[in-house]
């Protein structure tokens, strides 16, 4: 499509504009008395912004303009997702299992992004106080089976799950918390099920 002047860009915002308030599209009249113009320049307009592609009219009837193409600047539309929440971890089963699930959690950007799989868990313990993570907080957690050294990540380590700082030593795991009154965890066999990418905390 060819580009608008600025008062064809006004003109078709002001019809835009005056159909999503009224139900119905402005008349040729109409359109010349709120810009002040002449109903030839109006025609001239709407003549424009028909070759254009912009717009359409119907000659057999009034009020018969149609905006084809709505240029008015819009706010982008947030993305919303349902994460699944975990409750109350069964033994033996998979953490990612039916069996573990607890309801949905509803999140918008930027906690969640499209195209990502997530799921969320309640912070138990402070072992992760002095990385801002307090008990109660909801933990959300992008799914992932590899993590990079520093990144905190939730992982299954003797059928337990833990949420700590991730470290790979030269024959070892080492699973950091970010509180002095708790010892690392070292593990050679360590199954990581996602990394953290934010909270969420309630007062």
């Amino acid at each position: 499509m060819r580009a608008l002047t600025d008062r064809q860009k006004e003109v078709l915002d002001y019809i835009a504009n005056f159909t999503d308030e009224n139900v119905y599209p402005p008349t040729v009249r109409e359109i010349g008395e709120h810009f002040d113009i002449s109903l030839r320049a109006v025609q001239d307009h709407v003549a424009a912004l028909q070759r254009k592609g912009y717009l359409t009219q119907s000659q057999r009837r009034s009020r018969s303009l149609k905006v084809l193409k709505d240029e008015r600047k819009k706010e982008p539309e947030l993305f919303v997702s349902k994460v699944p929440l975990l409750g109350t971890v069964a033994a033996g089963k998979p953490l990612l299992s039916e069996e573990n699930f607890d309801g949905f959690v509803t999140l918008t950007e930027p906690f969640v992004k499209p195209g990502k799989t997530y799921f969320a868990l309640h912070v138990r313990g402070t072992s992760m106080i002095n990385a801002g993570i307090l008990e109660g907080d909801l933990a959300i957690i992008e799914q992932s089976e590899i993590a990079v050294d520093g990144q905190i990540v939730v992982a299954v380590v003797d059928n337990a799950i833990t949420l700590k700082r991730f470290y790979k030593e030269a024959s070892r795991i080492r699973l950091q918390p970010e509180n002095p009154d708790f010892q690392p965890i070292y593990c050679q066999d360590v199954h990581i099920v996602g990394t953290l990418t934010s909270i969420v905390r309630t007062y």
